[in-house]
């Protein structure tokens, strides 16, 4: 196993992080590694009174985050990426470690971190309000009329175990870039990396004071954090369920969440079977299907399925799933043994339903493979609820109208695909699909960072995107001047 910034016991310890003070608790949690059980890092137990006292230091720092210069601001999230780019096989290691994630992707989330920090510092330079024409109606009158963006004070922004590096930047960087103060409470699986994260946001010498704090913990915390008055945004990445939770208590603020889906694909008749194939097998089992994204359903012409399903059982099958310090796996294990559990009982429950598994369905070496089913329809529990776990269904249609039906029937809407040599069909494909994205002639796991990312009905409301989170993360004031 690596070593953590050198693997000492207190190298491995995540610090609550009252703005810019440390603060640690004698009774800790212990975070295992999902792949072989070992001890990675320890976390302090936090209480609500935590969660208040980081809000009121937040609030404080809020004020002179409002008013940090917007040099400084850039400055400081270019040196954070910077700094981030320098310590990339630390960061990366760190992330094997605590999700198991493959070290191969582990890397490219830092860069994609980076990118993303990056990419909001150049938002930045051009974001803002405009003019308004206050004599454009007869009812008007001459005046200097402009809107502009404020930040809102203070946001509290919670973070899941997938990317437990970018998705915490998709939310900080443009959160305290565009002026706010911060309280994050990141995922219990990825403590340590969500801490040295923070770390390298309050050593910078261009950092604002206090802006940003850390505290860990569950429903506790977290409703704390919620229900408080304090912070004016809740930025929340996660499951349906905690996210009703999350409206039901925060009451009039302004909410982002991004609550998942259950991304699904078309393989149209005039489409390349072999590249689909290949992507399909990626879409499918990147991060061990443990992303909002990943492709759960398959809807395949009935002309082309049997070949189809031949061909995504090939492919599968050429993955290498192992150890995830290994620079070729290409997949490890579930994140723990609950989401195994849960695996093992969508398998049970599509074969008791008639559906067939192809390849993969049964742990190896304590690991659950990639699985690939067929034979399922659309009744099957497996395609009607969000798996999250390396599984994926084949359903067979007659033609896209078919296929158009049977995807949009779902609670969900984040991303679809198609994959077609048909422009038409294409378009009428993008036309009719009830989701946040659409991508032609690739898996709905494409995200760029740069892109607007968010759904419709459960998976959630608002936009991440550098560009898109900094109007989260502000409010539009109209001034009028006579």
């Amino acid at each position: 196993m690596f070593n953590i910034f050198g693997g000492s016991e207190s190298e491995r310890e995540a610090k609550i992080l009252f703005g810019s003070t440390d603060e640690s608790r004698e009774e800790k949690v212990e975070r295992k590694s999902p792949y072989d059980g070992k001890v990675v890092s320890t976390y302090p137990v936090c209480s609500a009174a935590d969660a208040q006292k980081a809000l009121k230091i937040a609030k404080t720092a809020s004020k002179a985050a409002a008013k940090a210069p917007l040099h400084q601001r850039i400055a400081w999230l270019k040196d954070v990426a910077a700094k981030l780019r320098e310590q990339e096989d630390d960061f990366a290691k760190m992330i094997v470690d605590e999700i198991a994630k493959p070290l191969h992707f582990a890397r490219i989330e830092v860069r994609r971190c980076a990118e993303t920090i990056e990419l909001t510092a150049g938002e930045l330079l051009s974001f803002g309000g405009e003019t308004i024409a206050s004599d454009a109606t007869p009812s008007g009158r001459q005046a200097t009329a402009y809107y502009r963006r404020k930040p809102v004070g203070v946001a509290v922004c919670i973070t899941p175990f997938n990317f437990p590096l970018n998705l915490i930047a998709h939310k900080i960087a443009p959160a305290l870039g565009s002026g706010n103060a911060v309280v994050l409470k990141p995922t219990p699986e990825a403590p340590l990396t969500a801490y040295k994260f923070a770390k390298l946001f309050i050593d910078s010498e261009y950092a604002v004071p206090d802006a940003l704090s850390v505290v860990y913990g569950d429903a506790e915390v977290g409703s704390a954090l919620v229900k408080s008055p304090i912070p004016r945004v809740i930025s929340f990445t996660g499951s349906v369920g905690v996210g009703k939770i999350i409206t039901a208590e925060a009451g009039i603020k302004k909410l982002s969440l991004e609550l998942g889906g259950n991304a699904a694909t078309y393989i149209d008749s005039a489409a390349d079977l072999k590249s689909a194939a290949v992507k399909c097998a990626f879409g499918s089992f990147y991060n061990s299907g443990q992303v909002c994204i990943s492709l759960q359903r398959i809807y395949v012409h009935e002309s082309v399925y049997e070949q189809f399903a031949e061909m995504m059982a090939e492919e599968t099958k050429k993955l290498k799933v192992g150890s995830p310090y290994e620079e070729d796996t290409f997949m490890g294990p579930l994140i723990n043994e609950e989401a195994v559990h849960r695996a093992k009982s969508w398998i049970a429950s599509a074969k008791d339903e008639g559906a067939t598994v192809v390849t993969g369905g049964e742990e190896v070496d304590g690991i659950f493979p990639p699985t690939v089913v067929t034979n399922v329809t659309d009744d099957m529990k497996i395609v009607c609820e969000e798996v999250f776990a390396p599984i994926v269904s084949l359903v067979k249609v007659e033609d896209m109208q078919s296929a158009i039906d049977k995807i949009n029937d779902s609670p969900y809407g984040l991303q679809y695909s198609i994959f077609t040599d048909s422009l038409s069909r294409a378009r009428e494909f993008i036309d009719a699909s009830e989701s946040g994205g659409v991508v032609v002639n690739d898996i709905p796991t494409v995200r760029f960072d740069i892109q607007p990312y968010g759904g419709v009905k459960l998976s959630g409301v608002g936009r991440e995107g550098p560009r898109f989170a900094l109007e989260e993360f502000t409010e539009i004031q109209s001034v009028v001047i006579f």
